[in-house]
């Protein structure tokens, strides 16, 4: 009887794991064109996909009285063609460049993006100067882009997390403030808007010398000053000084304002005041706090409001930085967001209080801290794997007056921090008397529930 053969098996002893390697944000090197631009240029070997960013300096309390909103369709018409170019040529040019171009405005500043294949940058930066420096603003586009946007509007309108957001900020900063009033405009400014005003919104504040444009990505073989020079350098216009911004100030006496939506089922909160921001050295701090607060899944909020009690879905804790003052400083929006079922709401908001109180009494822990910098610190290396993600942070970097470094010296710091440091910075932010409350929701249900805990003078508005 004949058996099978099973040849002997050779163990192999499991592979070590190598030794690792260190990581630190990218370090940009800086130039300047002849017209002014300043440019930010970073060397990614391996990333085709070359991101493009230009910051403009073109403020949103630049906004002509009565045309809030008009950054915003400005900054959707630099995709609606040029000088030589019809919207729909523009269009088909950066198709054929397999490019992309997008803009956006925020109360810091417009932003530019371009994507675009290192094998065919010269092009795609040809048709971003070409928008930069000659944009058409054709009327009949203008007039289709104010369209688009009062319908946005009634959605936002619509929208419960859109509309906390709309009220905090009318609650929190005086009416003379830009910060007060929605980013995108109202329908009543916005229907002001017309090609005239853009235009001349345009030749008012945009212009090189006070640009910064950010490059990142595969550079080998690209001379890139000399590609620049060609195509951004050629754009001329008169010089100027960068934007002086005001201070921000805020009133976070503690209160809660309740936007009426009947009959809503569920309630959306927003809990908000100001606090520091990039420029405060406590800043680092705040980041590992906030994260151990509301930063995750695990995180104390959601531990309660989600697990324990199944109020919501999540909730999370967060800081938005606003502006930077001329002096260089500057402040940031603290805030914990989340939505809860109606019937929740008062619940919801005791326990977020008693978790605040909790924290300012007893501190976090030393394994709340390590698990906060494990993550934050240990996703740094994914999180900046895209050009893109490089150009943005370091575009946002020269949005808020910080240094080259600043981002690289935030992960080293987080990696130093103490857990007292970090209780410190979050209690700080957080105080359980000082914070402006704002609910979404079915007033006549969650009104007198909510004055019953105490946490401020209850001013209920209609939606």
């Amino acid at each position: 009887m004949s058996t099978d053969y099973v040849p002997a098996m050779t163990f192999h002893p499991q592979p070590e794991p190598g030794t690792a390697s260190p990581w630190a944000f990218p370090a940009p090197e800086r130039a300047a064109l002849g017209n002014g631009i300043t440019v930010l240029h970073c060397h990614r070997p391996g990333q085709q996909l070359v991101a493009v960013e230009v910051q403009l300096d073109v403020p949103l309390a630049a906004e002509p009285e009565g045309l809030d909103g008009i950054a915003n369709i400005l900054a959707r018409a630099f995709s609606e063609g040029t000088d030589t170019l019809t919207a729909e040529e523009f269009a088909a040019e950066l198709e054929r460049a397999g490019a992309t171009l997008d803009a956006h405005a925020d109360h810091p500043g417009l932003r530019v993006s371009l994507e675009v294949p290192a094998s065919r940058l010269q092009r795609g930066l040809g048709l971003l100067a070409d928008a930069l420096r000659a944009p058409a603003l054709p009327e009949d586009e203008i007039e289709r882009l104010v369209a688009n946007r009062l319908d946005e509007l009634v959605h936002e309108q619509a929208n419960p997390a859109r509309r906390a957001a709309k009220a905090l900020y009318a609650e929190l900063f005086d009416g003379a403030d830009r910060l007060s009033r929605p980013r995108g405009g109202t329908a009543d400014t916005v229907k002001s808007i017309d090609r005239a005003a853009v235009k001349a919104f345009y030749e008012a504040h945009v212009r090189p010398a006070t640009t910064t444009v950010v490059v990142v990505g595969d550079l080998t073989g690209t001379d890139l000053p000399a590609l620049l020079e060609a195509t951004l350098g050629a754009w001329t216009g008169t010089a100027a000084e960068p934007t002086v911004h005001a201070p921000v100030a805020a009133d976070d006496t503690g209160r809660v304002v309740i936007v009426d939506r009947p009959g809503s089922v569920q309630t959306q909160l927003l809990i908000g005041r100001i606090g520091p921001d990039r420029h405060d050295p406590a800043w680092a701090a705040q980041i590992l706090g906030t994260y151990c607060l509301g930063g995750t899944l695990t995180s104390r909020l959601d531990r309660v409001l989600r697990e324990e009690k199944g109020y919501t879905y999540g909730v999370r804790a967060f800081a938005q930085p606003l502006r930077s003052a001329a002096d260089g400083s500057g402040r940031a929006l603290i805030a914990i967001s989340g939505s809860v079922d109606t019937a929740s709401t008062a619940p919801a908001l005791a326990d977020t209080w008693t978790i605040l109180r909790t924290l300012a009494a007893e501190g976090l822990t030393d394994a709340e801290r390590d698990e906060a910098v494990q993550f934050l610190v240990g996703v740094a290396p994914l999180k900046y794997e895209t050009a893109g993600s490089v150009a943005g942070t370091l575009a946002d970097q020269v949005e808020q007056n910080l240094p080259d470094d600043y981002q690289a010296e935030v992960y080293r710091k987080l990696a130093e921090l103490p857990t007292a440091a970090a209780t410190e910075a979050v209690v700080a932010a957080f105080p359980s008397d000082r914070l402006v409350t704002v609910l979404v929701g079915d007033a006549a249900t969650i009104a007198d529930p909510v004055r019953a805990l105490g946490i401020g003078e209850v001013t209920v508005v209609t939606a």
